[in-house]
């Protein structure tokens, strides 16, 4: 957002499988899609770090 808010998006599950088909390691996932998160198979999180995050702040951190 404006305000540097980071919204929920949709297809979680989905967006986890292409980067892990595309050598994706490292994924930021909106901290309000937490509770989507702890529904997905382990076995499709297995070998992703995922970082939650709510502010663009926190996502900057990450990518420097």
């Amino acid at each position: 957002t404006l305000t540097g808010r980071v919204l929920p998006v949709g297809g979680i599950k989905e967006k986890l499988l292409a980067a892990k088909r595309n050598g994706i390691k490292t994924v930021l996932l909106p901290r309000a899609n937490e509770r989507e998160l702890k529904s997905i198979e382990p076995e499709i999180r297995k070998g992703l770090k995922i970082h939650k995050v709510a502010t663009m702040r926190e996502v900057l951190r990450h990518l420097f």
